[in-house]
């Protein structure tokens, strides 16, 4: 997309390019929201056996996503500095080591998953009747890690040229035949015997073949087009190490708390647990805007960043973050009056349905936190500062939200509902705490000036 960079634009104009650039990917996200879940539909139809052994089975690949997505944070940020700063060869240049990288992460965590599949699984929690479903599951899906990587490395790379465009058409042909696959090698079709998990585990194994190779066809054709034959600097490979290791530090965090409080919530009891599940699942789909916000911000603000146009960085920043506030208090909305029909979707039991709700009335209130620590996530990776999120997970998750859903939920035994205000809470001090720390880095390059070095960054 030319036009984000264009200098000197009102802040209308930048409104329209901030919404460009976010839509596309906010319908991205809601598409593989949608196709996990009828991926998930589809394994149920089998039996809970089956659901239980694909489940411990991507808890795992949850956590080699968590280190992938960082390759593409960090390749995101450089390159849209790059880009901001003119020097395309650079650019290219990033998007090369990223690539490299990518195949020797992919190609590592291939060999782990092929020789410690077994061990993984039951370090898990996989008990003997699902051991071998999910081990045949993730051995198909995970062996082939490269294409993981690949994936978001490729998508990271289009989106910080400003492309969004791109990746959306990927994703939606790769979803379609994802959505079909699925059924036809879980079920069979025309007498033909289905596959049960080994099918589900083939479908998707063969949609992430094909979408790797069609964005690469893409990024071919882009402004960042590269030859792996070419050798880049050492300091353009530490660069992006530099950016990407706070980032996998900060979502290994994420998802390492998550395990503790999920355990914790366990103790409250099993009918707080599957309610405060229930809410989760609902409360996806307003992840959607965010993310798709956050993407454009690391564009936008990369991008300025590099053409030293700070106070464009710090507008862009503060403008997606103000559409994310407007976009998900309306869903914020939706969840407080609509939380009682949403919970109907799940269950029946009356109890249950209440703490749904209670659960997703306070989550509604969280809303415009949820939408800052969002979108100024993305804009701080944009400015090259991946610690910041790094600490702010760090606080909210370990400090906040264990210790609340600790002290409200199991010593005040407030239930869910104290799961929930904690949860909030570590949604806001995210938020004031990314708030402050993105007004100080931009304010600290306009100061002292901006180069693609990240070794200022501390």
């Amino acid at each position: 997309m030319e036009a984000v960079t264009v200098q000197n634009q009102t802040t209308k104009q930048k409104l329209a390019i901030v919404i460009a650039l976010a839509v596309p990917a906010m319908i991205e996200n809601i598409l593989q929201t949608v196709v996990g879940f009828v991926d998930t539909l589809f394994v149920a139809k089998l039996g809970l056996n089956e659901v239980t052994a694909v489940g411990v089975a991507n808890a795992i690949l949850a956590v080699y996503i968590a280190i992938f997505m960082a390759i593409g944070v960090g390749a995101s940020s450089l390159i849209a500095r790059s880009i901001g700063a003119g020097d395309v060869s650079k650019a290219k240049s990033f998007a090369r080591q990223s690539t490299i990288l990518s195949v020797m992460l992919g190609l590592l965590f291939g060999l782990i998953s092929l020789f410690f599949s077994e061990p993984l699984l039951r370090l898990m929690g996989a008990e003997s009747k699902v051991l071998t479903d999910a081990v045949a599951y993730f051995r198909i899906v995970a062996i082939p890690s490269i294409f993981i990587t690949l994936m978001f490395t490729f998508g990271s790379i289009l989106r910080a040229t400003g492309d969004t465009k791109t990746p959306l058409k990927v994703s939606c042909w790769i979803n379609l035949i994802h959505i079909g696959l699925d059924y036809v090698l879980i079920f069979g079709v025309f007498g033909l015997e289905g596959l049960g998990v080994v099918g589900a585990a083939w479908a998707t194994v063969i949609v992430r073949i094909i979408g790797t190779f069609l964005l690469f066809f893409y990024i071919k054709r882009s402004k960042v087009s590269f030859s792996l034959l070419r050798t880049s600097s050492k300091e353009d490979t530490l660069s992006i190490l530099k950016l990407s290791t706070p980032t996998a530090i900060e979502r290994l965090i994420m998802r390492f708390g998550q395990v503790l409080y999920l355990g914790l919530i366990l103790r409250i009891g099993t009918d707080v647990y599957a309610s405060h599940l229930i809410a989760g699942n609902i409360e996806t789909f307003s992840y959607m805007p965010g993310y798709g916000l956050a993407i454009a911000a690391t564009t936008l603000v990369g991008q300025s960043m590099g053409r030293r146009q700070y106070k464009d960085a710090y507008q862009y920043g503060m403008i997606t973050t103000v559409v994310a506030i407007i976009f998900m208090s309306f869903i914020g909305l939706l969840l407080f009056f609509l939380s009682p029909w949403f919970a109907t979707w799940f269950t029946t039991d009356k109890n249950a349905i209440d703490m749904v709700v209670t659960a997703l009335r306070i989550d509604a209130f969280a809303q415009p936190g949820l939408a800052v620590g969002l979108v100024l996530a993305g804009a701080l990776q944009g400015a090259g500062d991946t610690k910041g999120p790094m600490y702010s997970t760090a606080i909210g998750m370990w400090l906040i939200r264990v210790m609340g859903v600790f002290i409200l939920g199991i010593h005040f035994e407030m239930g869910i509902a104290g799961v929930w205000l904690s949860i909030a809470m570590d949604l806001y001090v995210r938020a004031i705490f990314q708030f402050f720390r993105y007004k100080k880095v931009v304010l600290d390059y306009s100061k002292n000036g901006c180069s693609l070095k990240v070794d200022k960054l501390e």
